[in-house]
This record gives C-alpha cells, sequence and structure tokens, in this order.
C-alpha cells in the first residue's frame, strides 16, 4: 500500500478542509441552473400562452412540464453513466446540456421546437439531481455531510430567487420576445458552471469502489482534508464485504426494501406539498388573487427571497437539529400555511393576507424537505448502489412534479379549469398531504445526523445470512 509522509499528510489535510467547500460549492452549482430552469418558465407562462394560443392540456403537457418529462428521463437514466463513468464527467455534461436548452429554447419559433430543447433542459435537472448529492455525500465528513450536501438545495433556491429577479426586470424587454430573453440568459451561468467542473476531482468512493484505484482515491482524500486516508479505505472496504454484485435490478433487492420505501416516500410527499405547483405558477396564482402582472412579479420575487433566507436557516441547523427534526417543523408549517391559503381563496381574505401565508408556506418547505431531500436520500444508500438508489429516489420526485404540472392548468385555467378563479380544493388537499407526511416522518423517518455512510449501511441494509 502507498505509504504517505505524516506532515506532509497533515499539511495536505488542514488545506484540503479549505478545498472540500469550494469542491462541493462547485458540485452544487449544478443545482443553480437547475433552480434557474425550474422557475424561469412562469415568467414565459402566459407569454407564451397568448403567442401560440395552445389548448390547456397542451401546454400543460408541452410548454409547462415538457421540461419535466426531460427530467424525469434524466433521473431514471442518470444512475448508469454516474455509476459507470463517474460522477465528474457526468457533472461537466451536465454543464453542457444546459446551455444547449437554454440557447435552443430562446431562440424556438414554434412550440414544438420549444419543448424539445426544455426536454434537453430537463435532462441535464433530472441527471444533476442524481449526480450532484451523490458526490458532494461521498466527498464529505459525518459532520458536514448535512450541511454540503443542502448546499446543492441552497443554489437551487438562489437559482430560484435569480430566475423571479431574471424575468421581474426582462420583462418588456424586446417586446413581444422578452420570454426568449427570459430563457436564453441562462446559458451564462450554464457555461461558467462547465468550465468550473474541470477543475474538481473524482469522487474517491467512486474511485474505490468501482475502479478499485487505492492510489488515486487516497490522493483525493488528503486533497478533501482526510488526515488518516488509510482508516478511511479500511472502513469502506468493511463496508463492502456483503455487498451484492451489482447489476441493473441490485437496488430493487429485497435488502434495500427499508432505504427504498425511506426515498420513495421522502420524494412523493416532497411533491404533494404543492411546491412546485406554486413556484411554477406563482405569477398566475397571484394574479388569481387581483394582483397586476407586474405586482405579482415582484411579489414571486419576495417569494424567491423568503426561500433563500430559509434555506441558510436550514443548513445551519441541518447538521446540528437533524433532518428529521427539520421535517417535523417544516410539515407542521406545511400544514398551517396551506390551510390558510386556501382559506384566503375561499374567502376572498385579500393579496396580503395570502402572500404572508405563501411566503410561510416557503420557509415552511425551505427548513424541511427543501434543505433535506437531497441529503437524506443521497446519504442513506451504500456506494456501490448510491447512484442507483439517488436515481430511484430523484426519478419519483420528478414524475410526480411532471404530473402536477401537467394537470395544473385544467384546474388553475381562468375560462375551463375546475376551479376557475377560485383553487381553494387545491391547497386543502396540499394540507391534508402534508399531515400525512407528519405522520410518515414520526413512525418512520430515522436520524442520520453526524452518523458516517458505513455506519447507516450497517444500521439501515439488511444484512445477508
Amino acid at each position: 500500500m502507498m505509504q504517505i509522509n505524516t506532515s506532509d499528510s497533515l499539511n495536505t489535510a488542514t488545506t484540503g478542509g479549505k478545498n472540500l467547500l469550494g469542491i462541493s460549492l462547485i458540485a452544487a452549482l449544478a443545482g443553480f441552473i437547475f433552480g434557474f430552469d425550474t422557475v424561469v418558465i412562469s415568467g414565459a407562462n402566459l407569454p407564451i400562452k397568448e403567442l401560440w394560443h395552445t389548448s390547456p392540456w397542451f401546454h400543460g403537457f408541452f410548454i409547462m412540464s415538457m421540461a419535466l418529462w426531460g427530467t424525469v428521463a434524466g433521473a431514471l437514466l442518470g444512475g448508469i453513466p454516474t455509476q459507470k463513468y463517474g460522477r465528474k464527467k457526468v457533472l461537466l455534461w451536465i454543464g453542457i446540456l444546459f446551455s444547449i436548452s437554454a440557447i435552443g429554447s430562446a431562440m424556438a419559433q414554434d412550440p414544438y421546437t420549444f419543448s424539445f430543447f426544455r426536454f434537453i433542459g430537463g435532462l441535464g435537472i433530472g441527471v444533476s439531481s442524481v449526480a450532484a448529492p451523490t458526490y458532494i455525500s461521498e466527498i464529505s465528513t459525518p459532520k458536514t455531510r448535512g450541511r454540503l450536501g443542502a448546499m446543492y438545495q441552497f443554489n437551487i433556491v438562489f437559482g430560484i430567487l435569480i430566475a423571479f429577479l431574471s424575468n421581474y426586470f426582462l420583462q418588456g424587454v424586446g417586446g413581444n420576445n422578452d420570454w426568449r430573453w427570459m430563457l436564453g440568459v441562462m446559458a451564462i451561468p450554464s457555461l461558467i458552471y462547465t468550465l468550473m467542473v474541470f477543475s474538481i476531482p473524482e469522487s474517491p468512493r467512486w474511485l474505490l469502489s468501482v475502479k478499485n484505484n487505492i492510489k488515486a482515491a487516497k490522493i483525493v482524500m488528503l486533497r478533501l482534508g482526510m488526515a488518516d486516508p488509510d482508516k478511511e479505505i479500511s472502513a469502506i472496504h468493511e463496508a463492502e464485504k456483503n455487498a451484492l454484485p451489482i447489476t441493473a435490478m441490485s437496488i430493487f433487492s429485497s435488502r434495500y426494501r427499508v432505504v427504498l420505501w425511506l426515498a420513495f416516500f421522502i420524494a412523493f410527499f416532497n411533491q404533494w406539498s404543492g411546491i412546485n405547483f406554486i413556484l411554477y405558477y406563482a405569477p398566475e396564482i397571484l394574479e388569481r388573487a387581483g394582483l397586476a402582472s407586474k405586482d405579482s412579479l415582484g411579489n414571486s420575487i419576495l417569494i424567491g427571497l423568503t426561500n433563500l433566507i430559509f434555506t441558510f436557516i436550514g443548513l445551519y441547523f441541518i447538521d446540528r437539529a437533524g433532518r428529521k427534526t427539520l421535517l417535523i417543523a417544516g410539515s407542521l408549517g406545511y400544514i398551517l400555511s396551506l390551510v390558510m391559503v386556501a382559506w384566503a381563496f375561499y374567502s376572498g381574505a385579500g393579496t396580503n393576507f395570502l402572500l404572508i401565508f405563501l411566503m410561510l408556506f416557503i420557509a415552511a418547505h425551505a427548513i424541511g424537505q427543501g434543505a433535506v431531500i437531497w441529503v437524506f436520500i443521497a446519504e442513506i444508500f451504500p456506494t456501490k448502489v448510491r447512484a442507483a438508489g439517488q436515481a430511484f429516489g430523484a426519478s419519483v420526485h420528478w414524475v410526480f412534479a411532471a404530473v402536477i404540472t401537467l394537470i395544473t392548468p385544467v384546474f388553475l385555467d381562468a375560462d375551463d379549469g375546475i376551479f376557475k378563479d377560485n383553487p381553494w380544493p387545491i391547497f386543502l388537499f396540499f394540507a391534508l398531504m402534508m399531515a400525512l407526511q407528519l405522520l410518515w416522518v414520526l413512525v418512520k423517518v430515522p436520524e442520520t445526523k453526524g452518523v458516517s455512510l458505513e455506519e447507516l449501511e450497517r444500521k439501515l441494509i439488511r444484512q445477508e445470512k
């Protein structure tokens, strides 16, 4: 086994602590483009509806949710290249997909071309929701894994805020084509992110578990600030003794039943909170409450800013209070805010009342599900199937996100929608779903803060007899 000078190791480890934060931040920037792309369509929603005059079903499926169907495909398939070719190479290709999507959708001349390029961007989002959290969880320490993993979510909400701001300031630029500027500007951060990925190393756990390259893994561990790489390598090898041979269906072995259900339900409840429904249609929801178009875009910025502030709070507490505590707090906030939003629409309580509880909803999401989901899914699966497990959880998340976005125009459309101008039953339904989430968290969710990935594997994965 390769020998390393002790003093050099300590010096490298000290420097590595700083490297770890920077490397994690670069990987997490995939989340920025993810968040930007998720919300930028909200500013283009009404202009495109007026431009192409498509039916509510067509608008919902092709215009608004095509990126999400691409995200589903990317999440379902993203685990394969992430496991085979490595986390770094996949992160690089994510930036390329984002860049192509931004330029292509901004230049599209018909709804079909537009939908194609939105699909390409969705592929990038789906793969990023597999590769980035997987990568960050594998380079982190038990004490920092929550904070560093949640940086991906922080970048998502930062991207959301910037998208709201971008839409607001670009409104009216280019006349009727302002939506093209809203979508095309995403090419700038996409290209910057792509260039930055070249500077990060490959995941040391992938180098060990897939390539069995001990020398390369040890060098990366030192760069990341791990003072005793030999101990880390021994722990990883020990945890893999009972691992099954990797096949396409390994993840669905009965030994992974517990973590599969945990991943499924956290992703399921994440979307049935209504978060994407509110983010995608924030301007339209606020217009339904009586705000003018310019005011609705401006207040969307308040929603994005609230998301960012409370994500900071979630980052602070995720490794202190723990994942389960944050999910409980978030569930309670969800229930209260959604019930009051439903009441605001039902009673006509006024736009300020509605906006206050929409922001409370966003705060509850940012502290709870938003801060926890990508950290939790990435950390509960063993290294050999982590990419596949992350792909499973992400695909569940995006399938339900796409379904909700697809059916929304049918419920929300002012002329033909089932609830027309008063969508209060939708918010009440989401509140009931969050009551179910609270029950699930209290009964089934384990606490994972401060526990090494290898120890989590011993606790959550049924060992072969």
